[in-house]
């Protein structure tokens, strides 16, 4: 990934240029390895690079062959070869980027490119080859990457776009999270939806809503895991996976392993395969022209590192632990101390650029832990996001009181991941110029999975407590847990007490002392008069915690403007499911109960 800035419809552009390249340096952690900026008639694009595909020759922003089209990404396109293909072999290609494909694409599809990427993206493209040029500004399906658009009423007319809120916040007052799955095109000045799977309906309440009845395919489901996570190990630099010990995150680390097996294997052949050149004579030239392929990107990193943190003697160090013995990673695992994530957390409000509560205090770690891998060289991790809204995993779904109305949840959840678990991913992560890749987001995945009856994710706990003919629980998640509840090659993809680990969420599995270290610090901080005038200084969305209050006081230290908060938005309980105001897993009645072995509901 990286950070990209545009202003589209400035009267003088080139004298602008060293004002958004300041704004875009606000960026440069995104992007840390190179810079880049175009100015257009009207328009001004500014790229801050990460290189983690065509690392030589992927500078940005890219420019079509005669200087008409110009492009700045910020994410991956796992099927750029695919497309290379697709759209012709008259077309020259001048670097190894995965995104310049998007050029050609344009000009041959218009918009309807959007549909054609399989990857996690944010892109502005500028077309000056009409009258007046047009500007085309998409996000992914589900909002892997993060864009924000703004306006300014000291230039109207004018439209801007970044990675990040920080770089639009003292030129805009006016800025939307811009929305997943869509794109703006500048000819009509507005913003359509292109993303349309089958599932989108499933949150409506009337007849229109569609409510899935197919039978779990644990096979397919678990094939079209491991193919989103093959497609994400697409790298020409030092990758690794986030390992809390939890199911997603281990299942993730299996298949990965599974996959740099194969890869170590496939380099043993290469190397076999150059001794016999150098007696024989070299093979024929590569038919892709010296383009690296996706196979290819695969065989550069074949040993697989995973990385973990929490406090001492934490939930997720012991079970991470286990996971990478296991699986046999070059593990490496991180402790922190309350105090240590306490001082972070004006940075990681900073760069997450939201007041929600459950977004902070997951945030911390992750971002902690960041820090720690990128000192390492690393530059691209894979992250287990995404499996508990597709499943309904978190432990309050088992209060939904029917299936359409857990259905209906998941679905919602799902598209509002752009605004707490994707954007926590992507922006602790990137404050560090880490990659997150996230396999359980995968447009095939979410597919299969968001099109499985509802009543086969259901879930029971304690006395009510339901198991299957082999013995097992059927517990949140269970048609995942019993999809890869096998051995292929006669070896387990995880221990089962892994396997059918309890959902812990990922503020409580580093340790319960940070969320009540965070508790306790907001309580020391806050004082009672202060809070009793919460109402008064926030009106509109006000704290109705001391720990909401002083993470709320953080941000308005960064961000003073209206315009800034109106893009966060919290994660919030289904109170009307009888769940607790706190949206940390413990505050859910059954996970006492699950440990206890006894029901408390």
């Amino acid at each position: 990934m990286c950070g990209i800035l545009a202003a589209h419809g400035l009267e003088k552009p080139a004298s602008d240029r060293a004002h958004f390249i300041a704004l875009s340096k606000r960026l440069r952690h995104r992007g840390p390895d190179w810079s880049g900026c175009y100015v257009g008639q009207q328009s001004v694009l500014v790229h801050e690079r990460l290189a983690i595909v065509g690392v030589e020759s992927g500078a940005q922003p890219l420019v079509s062959e005669d200087g008409k089209v110009i492009l700045a990404v910020n994410g991956e396109i796992y099927n750029h070869i695919a497309l290379r293909e697709s759209v012709g072999p008259d077309v020259k290609f001048k670097t190894h980027s995965d995104c310049e494909v998007i050029i050609p694409l344009y000009r041959k599809h218009d918009t309807d490119l959007c549909n054609m990427l399989d990857g996690m993206f944010s892109f502005v493209l500028l077309d000056e080859s009409v009258s007046p040029p047009r500007i085309i500004a998409a996000r992914d399906p589900i909002g892997i990457t993060t864009l924000y658009q703004g306006w300014s009423s000291k230039r109207p007319g004018a439209t801007f776009f970044a990675s990040e809120l920080k770089s639009l916040v003292d030129d805009c007052d006016k800025i939307v999270s811009f929305p997943p799955g869509h794109f703006y095109d500048s000819k009509t000045d507005s913003t359509t939806r292109y993303f349309k799977p089958s599932w989108w309906n499933g949150d409506l309440d009337g007849p229109e809503a569609t409510i899935p009845s197919t039978p779990a395919d644990l096979k397919l489901i678990r094939e079209t895991l491991e193919a989103a996570v093959r497609k994400r190990l697409m790298s020409e630099v030092p990758y690794g996976v986030l390992l809390s010990g939890g199911l997603d995150s281990s299942l993730i680390a299996s298949i990965a392993a599974r996959e740099t097996e194969k890869v170590a294997q496939a380099q043993i052949e290469a190397r076999k395969k150059r001794a016999q050149e150098f007696r024989s004579g070299p093979a024929s030239p590569n038919p892709n022209g010296g383009l690296v392929d996706e196979e290819a990107t695969l065989a550069s990193w074949p040993q697989l590192h995973s990385f973990s943190i929490g406090l001492e003697n934490s939930p997720d160090l012991l079970a991470a632990r286990k996971a990478a013995a296991f699986l046999g990673t070059v593990h490496h695992e991180y402790v922190f101390t309350v105090q240590e994530g306490l001082d972070a957390l004006p940075e990681v409000i900073y760069h997450l650029e939201t007041y929600d509560v459950t977004t902070v205090r997951a945030s911390t770690p992750m971002y902690l832990l960041s820090r720690k891998i990128k000192a390492m060289g690393v530059k691209m991790v894979l992250s287990g996001e995404g499996s508990d809204e597709i499943l309904g995993g978190y432990l309050y779904f088992h209060a939904a009181p029917d299936a359409r109305s857990f259905h209906q949840e998941c679905v919602k959840r799902v598209k509002n991941l752009h605004t707490a678990d994707c954007l926590r991913a992507n922006k602790s992560t990137m404050a560090w110029g880490l990659e997150a890749r996230v396999p359980f987001l995968d447009k095939s995945f979410l597919e299969v999975a968001m099109n499985v009856d509802p009543k086969e994710k259901e879930f029971s706990k304690g006395s009510a407590q339901e198991f299957d003919e082999d013995g097992c629980p059927r517990m949140e998640k269970y048609i995942l847990r019993k999809a890869f509840d096998c051995s292929p090659d006669g070896k387990p993809y995880l221990p089962r007490s892994i396997l059918w680990r309890q959902k812990e969420q990922f503020s409580d599995g580093v340790g319960y002392s940070w969320i009540d270290g965070m508790k306790q610090h907001a309580e020391d901080t806050v004082s009672d008069e202060a809070f009793a005038k919460a109402a008064e200084r926030w009106p509109e969305d006000t704290p109705q915690t001391k720990e909401a209050y002083l993470i709320r006081e953080i941000f308005d230290g960064h961000f003073p403007t209206k315009a800034a908060a109106d893009t966060a938005v919290r994660w919030i309980p289904r109170g009307d499911w009888g769940c607790a105001a706190d949206p940390s897993g413990r505050s859910v009645s059954i996970h006492n109960a699950a440990y206890d072995g006894e029901a408390d509901e």
